[in-house]
């Protein structure tokens, strides 16, 4: 007869909800996808030549120190290779960065509402997220960030441009940040969206990690340059940080397929900038059209727009699905939706023609009252 017994498993699970994904619309008519800020478009010029290549030693282990891409990196960022480490796109380098700096009980610092996989990341490795809410124009307050540091923080992300508000952080408000966090607890600027940020004001977290040990700069491949699907991002920081990543990295954990991928990407830079001007261009008729049929709509400088929409988020969102358009909704927020193809964003601006919202935040809930 089968055991009843149970294998043991950690009880930080139970308070863990797990990532959900963004949700595709069943059935076979045409789907516009713009739930998961992926890129509209193929991947760029010679990726596809070069990973045609690649196939043919499939049966090879991947090289484990990511050695040309890492080169590649070093070379247009202008950093030492010693301070760069490759990983499974940026949210799997997130992971090793919480891995090396968290135990049991240590705090992990981010505003909220910020990317959804930051507090079940923290969980899963035993340490307790604190979440400080977003201002009234849906931003970073950096004020109550530095207040809510304790001695048991050892990390804090900032998410810049912020998913999935998309607005940003100045350089000076961020530079008085970074003076007041204790120089022993490592500060991750997540730049997912960089490439998108077309504010005068948004810092380049590389030029600040420059002289400021305790800043780690993620960035990924998987907007800007249309790499969602094969996994790759990098982390650039001081020796002690990035060779503590690269310690804690899963052994191959990063396909030849991601790495030769993300050289040939890097190598199109021209061609990936034509696109995102073309991304940011959209966005900004894109916010015209929504606003003018009177939403509101955060100041975004990443490739999505976010539309803080209360009780009515699911309502929005099963109408949109419902038209065969996939949006990232957050139950009683609001929804984030990304910028695609024009016919894409006109089948979004025909749902959103039928709503209309008011926005009155209510102090830290993150109540919306909203009016059709």
């Amino acid at each position: 007869m089968p055991s009843t017994t149970r294998p043991r498993l950690r009880p930080a699970l139970d308070a863990v909800p797990g990532y959900t994904p963004a949700r595709v619309p069943a059935g076979e008519a045409p789907v516009h996808r713009l739930a998961a800020n992926e890129s509209p478009y193929p991947p760029l010029p010679g990726v596809l030549e070069r990973l045609a290549a690649t196939a043919a030693d499939a049966h090879r282990y991947p090289d484990w120190g990511c050695r040309e891409l890492t080169a590649e990196l070093a070379a247009r960022l202008d950093v030492p290779a010693a301070h760069l480490a490759v990983g499974n796109g940026s949210v799997g380098l997130t992971q090793q960065l919480l891995q090396i700096t968290t135990g049991p009980g240590d705090e992990v610092l981010f505003a909220w509402r910020s990317f959804e996989a930051y507090p079940v990341m923290t969980r899963l490795a035993g340490a307790v997220p604190v979440q400080v809410p977003l201002t009234g124009d849906e931003r970073h307050d950096l004020e109550a960030m530095a207040r809510a540091v304790t001695g048991r923080t050892r990390l804090v992300i900032v998410c810049n441009p912020n998913n999935p508000t998309g607005t940003v952080v100045g350089r000076a408000a961020l530079e008085t940040f970074l003076d007041r966090v204790p120089a022993d607890v490592l500060v991750v600027l997540d730049e997912a969206y960089i490439e998108f940020a077309d504010d005068p004001d948004h810092p380049d977290g590389v030029e600040l990690y420059r002289d400021r040990p305790n800043v780690c700069v993620l960035r990924t491949f998987s907007k800007a340059h249309g790499l969602a699907g094969v996994r790759v991002g990098y982390a650039v920081a001081h020796e002690p940080v990035a060779a503590a990543l690269r310690k804690a990295a899963v052994p191959f954990g990063v396909s030849q397929f991601a790495q030769d991928a993300a050289v040939a990407s890097l190598r199109a830079e021209s061609a990936m900038r034509e696109r995102v001007a073309a991304l940011t261009a959209e966005r900004t008729r894109v916010v015209a059209e929504l606003t003018a049929r009177g939403l509101t709509v955060a100041e975004t400088r990443a490739n999505f727009v976010w539309l803080r929409l209360g009780a009515r988020t699911e309502e929005f969102a099963d109408a949109c699905a419902a038209a065969g358009v996939s949006v990232m909704a957050f139950p009683g927020e609001g929804v984030r939706v990304t910028i695609g193809e024009a016919a894409a964003n006109d089948a979004f601006l025909g749902c959103a023609s039928r709503f209309r919202t008011g926005h009155a935040a209510a102090g830290h809930t993150g109540e919306q009252g909203s009016t059709a």
